[in-house]
C-alpha cells in the first residue's frame, strides 16, 4: 500500500499506555508526529472491559483506520500475560488484586478492540514499540523505559527478541527495580534514583551483552548522558515519545 501523507488514510493513530497515564498521536508512515500529544488519565480501577471503553471510544473519534498500541505488561500473541501495574486497583501505590489480575490474564485485547471498533489495531508490549522507536538495527540493542516502572526490550540486528518483565523483579535492598527507579523513587529523591538508574542500565546491559542502551519513557530526559560515561556500553537517551514513533513500524515496517 502506498502511504498518503496528507490525509486520514494512511495514518496511524499512536497509543502508549501507561501506568500513569494514556497517550494519543496520529502519526505517519514515518513515525512522525502529525499533532499534539494528547493524554488521559488511566482509569483505576482498570478492569479490561473498563480500558477497552476508553481506548475504544478515542479510536473511533480518530477516524483513523489504523492503530498501534503498546501495553504495559507481558503482551503476546494478541493477549495479555501478565498485567503489570494495571492490576493494582488504585494505582501503582496499591497492592496487586488477584482478582483484577486473574480478570487480564488471557485477554484477548488485540482481538476486542478489532471487534468493538472495526479497525485494524496492532498491540504490543510497551517497551517493543519504544524498540520499533529508537533501535537502529544495529548490533545488540536494549531499550529501557523509564516512567511510572521500568520496562525492558531486546532488539537483536533489528529484530525484537522475548524479554521477560523486569520491573516486578528483586533489585537491591528487598526492593523491586519499578520501587527503586520508577517516578515515585525519583520524586522522592532525584539524585539517588539517577544513580539507581545507572546500575539498572550497568546490570541489565551486562546480562544482555548490549552493544547500545536506548533510555526512553517520560523520565528518560531527566538524566544527564554523562552518568552513564563510566559503562561500557554507549547510552543515547530517547524520551517518551519512541513508542509513538514505533507505532508506524507495526505497518510500514
Amino acid at each position: 500500500m502506498t502511504p498518503v501523507e496528507d490525509s486520514v488514510f494512511g495514518q496511524i493513530l499512536a497509543i502508549d499506555i501507561g501506568a500513569t497515564n494514556i497517550k494519543f498521536c496520529r502519526v505517519d508512515y514515518q513515525g512522525t508526529l502529525l499533532e499534539s500529544i494528547r493524554r488521559k488519565p488511566t482509569p483505576y480501577p482498570c478492569s479490561p472491559e473498563r480500558l477497552v471503553e476508553l481506548l475504544s471510544e478515542r479510536i473511533l473519534r480518530s477516524k483513523v483506520e489504523w492503530v498501534g498500541v503498546g501495553f504495559p505488561g507481558e503482551f503476546d500473541e494478541g493477549h495479555v500475560i501478565r498485567p503489570g501495574n494495571l492490576s493494582r486497583p488504585g494505582g501503582v501505590t496499591t497492592e496487586k488484586d488477584p482478582g483484577l489480575d486473574a480478570r487480564w490474564r488471557g485477554f484477548a485485547l488485540q482481538n476486542v478492540l478489532r471487534v468493538t471498533t472495526r479497525r485494524d489495531v496492532r498491540v504490543i508490549n510497551d517497551a517493543k514499540l519504544a524498540a520499533l522507536g529508537c533501535c537502529d538495527g544495529g548490533g545488540v540493542e536494549l531499550v529501557l523505559t523509564l516512567g511510572t516502572g521500568l520496562g525492558l526490550a531486546l532488539s537483536v540486528d533489528g529484530v525484537l527478541q522475548r524479554a521477560r518483565d523486569v520491573g516486578a523483579e528483586w533489585f537491591e535492598d528487598g526492593l523491586t527495580y519499578d520501587m527503586l527507579v520508577g517516578e515515585h523513587a525519583r520524586s522522592v529523591d532525584e539524585m539517588a534514583w539517577s544513580a539507581k538508574v545507572v546500575k539498572a542500565v550497568k546490570n541489565f546491559s551486562e546480562e544482555f551483552g548490549a552493544t547500545k542502551v536506548h533510555l526512553a519513557g517520560g523520565n528518560a530526559r531527566r538524566l544527564a548522558p554523562g552518568v552513564f560515561s563510566a559503562l561500557a556500553c554507549r547510552v543515547e537517551i530517547d524520551g517518551n515519545q519512541a513508542p509513538l514513533h514505533g507505532a508506524a513500524k507495526l505497518f510500514y515496517g
